[in-house]
């Protein structure tokens, strides 16, 4: 299971992160989403620990708790849809 981590402050970094969880168990895997065009955090964050019941621990303790000045949206992140579409084009358009 991966932790989807929002609402976060565009200061945060994968250390800063790894850090915080650390308190809950060992963690894996810290990804910070940057935005192509800008090269700025989204303001976002996945992070994998070593087992679930420091994943859920995790999510229980931080999920609402305020940290850098913002309120954190903590749970178990969804699988990725792979329809990413890009908007318009194809053969959906009413003429």
């Amino acid at each position: 299971m991966s932790i989807f981590v929002g609402n976060l402050s565009y200061q945060v970094t994968e250390a800063d992160l790894s850090s915080v969880f650390a308190e809950y168990g060992n963690v894996k895997r810290v990804n910070v989403p940057t935005d192509r065009e800008t090269g700025r955090m989204r303001g976002f964050a996945f992070v994998e620990m070593e087992l679930p019941a420091e994943e859920t621990k995790a999510i229980e303790a931080l999920d609402g708790a305020e940290w850098m000045g913002r309120v954190l949206k903590v749970n178990p992140a969804k699988p990725r849809d792979n329809n990413r579409g890009g908007g318009g084009g194809g053969n959906n358009r009413r003429y």
